[in-house]
């Protein structure tokens, strides 16, 4: 209930304050957000097969999206940063809809 209240409380914060992302930020932003996401996509599939640890998630969370910056940022600085950064979203990508079937698979048994 509290992962809820603050999902609440971080959108309706985001609505109100409606910040700015810097434009040397912009194009990382979307990579950070997916590799989020396949980080948030991997911790729910480990609660629902009863190995989650707060901290694996924190560290694996934190380490996706600034891995996946900075192989952004080394491919921008490399002239390949289109390339490198379809590369990661099709990774993370992968890596989301097989941990989105995984949980699929747990919560339907099928």
């Amino acid at each position: 209930m509290i992962a809820v209240l603050g999902l609440i409380v971080g959108v309706v914060a985001g609505l109100v304050v409606r910040p700015v992302v810097p434009t040397a930020v912009e194009p990382y932003l979307p990579i950070a957000v997916v590799a989020a996401l396949d980080a948030v996509f991997g911790g729910l599939r480990a609660m629902l097969d009863g190995i989650f640890v707060d901290k694996v998630f924190v560290v694996s969370f934190l380490s996706n999206v600034v891995v996946a910056a900075l192989i952004v940022f080394l491919g921008d600085k490399l002239g390949v940063g289109a390339q490198l950064s379809t590369g990661v979203v099709v990774v993370l990508g992968i890596r989301i809809f097989s941990n989105a079937a995984a949980i699929r698979r747990h919560i339907f048994r099928a």
